[in-house]
């Protein structure tokens, strides 16, 4: 996994960057979208994001007014795309040189694991 605790990017970076195999970290506590439940919800349909209480909910009657667009959307590259909105550190690591590497690691959320973590408006 690429969660760390840091709190600073380029520390961060410079110790995933050291290894024979570097991974793109990701570092909940600088921000709340740099968490990997945060990242997957991007462009979802029917999700809502607090970013104050840190939590994610699954509105089912939204989701159905927007699956539609989405739906219409999914053809498009962007719409799986990070923004920098959901993940500075992610860009950030893209911009190192990696292409001396002879692999390079990142992760996100599966779908099962989102599921089970991201609650509805009945909080079930």
């Amino acid at each position: 996994m690429g969660i760390m605790p840091h709190r600073d990017i380029e520390r961060a970076l410079k110790l995933t960057l050291s290894l024979d195999i570097p991974f793109w970290p990701q570092l909940p506590h600088v921000s709340f979208y740099e968490d990997m439940y945060a990242q997957f919800s991007q462009h979802f349909p029917g999700i809502i994001v607090d970013e104050e209480n840190k939590k994610l909910y699954f509105d089912s009657s939204r989701f159905e007014e927007e699956m539609g667009d989405y739906s219409q959307k999914m053809s498009d590259p962007k719409t799986f795309a990070l923004s920098k909105q959901y993940s500075v550190v992610y860009h950030r690591f893209l911009k190192e040189t990696l292409s001396d590497y002879l692999a390079i690691r990142g992760q996100l959320i599966g779908p099962v694991s989102f599921g089970f973590r991201v609650m509805d408006e009945r909080r079930c």
